[in-house]
C-alpha cells in the first residue's frame, strides 16, 4: 500500500470508529503494517494540523467536526454500496427501493468509467423478495414513525393467532430474512418486544410523540440485548 493511501486509510478508521478510541496494534493489524510505523504516520498527519488525540495504552480518537474532501471509491467500497443497495432493493419498501436505485444513480454518475462499469457488471445480487410475507402496515410512514417518534396503535396476531391491541413506541426497524420486525417500547406489557410486519393486522399511525425516558430507549434496548444476547435475534411479539 503507498503510503499516502495508507495515511487516507488510518483516518478513514478513525472515522468509521465515531470517538471510540483505536489502538496503535489494532490499526497496525488491519493495515498489516508495524506498531511503529503506525506511531510514524499518526505523528505526522498530527503535523499536518489533522485533529487526532492519542494517549499510551488507550489509543487515537479523531477530533469532532474533521471531514475530508471527496475522494474516489475503492472497488470494495463501491461493491458494498452495490450489494448493500440491491438487497435494498430488494427487499425493503418500493420508498425506500427507489432511494436505493437513486444512490446507485448518483454514484455512477461521479465514478469515471472504469468504476462506473463495474456498477453494472457485479457478479454480486440479491435474490427479489417473491417469498417474503406482505407487511401489515404502510412500511414508508412507518419508517417516518421512528424517524419522528411519535406512537402507534397496533392489532397483533401472535405466533398462535391470538390477537392483542398495542400501542407502541416504534424505535426500530429490523431485518431478519425473510421478515421485519419492529421493535418499540409496548404500553401494555411496559417493556420492549419486537413485532414481526407481517402479523399486524390494522395500525393507527397516533400524531402523539413520545418521551425519551431512561430505560426506555433505543439505546437501552440496545444494552439490554448485548448484555442478553438472544440465541436467534430479537422474539417476534413475545406476549
Amino acid at each position: 500500500m503507498r503510503r499516502a493511501d495508507r495515511l487516507f486509510q488510518l483516518i478513514q478508521i478513525l472515522r468509521r470508529e465515531r470517538g471510540r478510541p483505536v489502538t496503535a496494534a489494532t490499526l497496525a493489524a488491519e493495515l498489516e503494517v508495524t506498531v511503529r510505523t503506525v506511531y510514524r504516520d499518526m505523528a505526522d498527519l498530527q503535523a499536518q494540523r489533522v485533529p487526532i488525540r492519542g494517549e499510551a495504552g488507550v489509543g487515537y480518537v479523531l477530533g469532532s467536526g474533521y471531514d475530508l474532501p471527496a475522494l474516489m471509491f475503492t472497488e470494495d467500497e463501491i461493491e458494498a454500496l452495490v450489494l448493500g443497495a440491491r438487497i435494498v432493493q430488494s427487499w425493503a419498501d418500493p420508498g425506500l427501493g427507489r432511494a436505493a436505485g437513486d444512490l446507485l444513480a448518483k454514484v455512477a454518475a461521479v465514478v469515471p468509467p472504469p468504476l462506473r462499469a463495474k456498477i453494472d457488471g457485479l457478479s454480486l445480487f440479491s435474490p427479489p423478495a417473491g417469498a417474503a410475507p406482505p407487511p401489515g402496515l404502510d412500511v414508508a410512514r412507518l419508517r417516518r414513525w421512528v424517524r419522528e417518534q411519535r406512537k402507534l396503535r397496533i392489532a397483533y396476531a401472535d405466533a398462535a393467532g391470538v390477537q392483542t391491541a398495542r400501542i407502541l413506541w416504534p424505535q426500530a426497524l429490523a431485518f431478519f430474512p425473510p421478515v421485519w420486525l419492529l421493535v418499540g417500547w409496548c404500553e401494555l406489557r411496559q417493556d420492549f418486544r419486537s413485532f414481526r410486519l407481517d402479523r399486524v393486522g390494522a395500525a393507527d399511525f397516533l400524531e402523539e410523540r413520545y418521551p425519551q425516558i431512561q430505560g426506555r430507549r433505543l439505546v437501552d434496548f440496545i444494552a439490554r440485548m448485548r448484555a442478553e444476547p438472544a440465541a436467534e435475534g430479537p422474539s417476534a411479539g413475545r406476549r
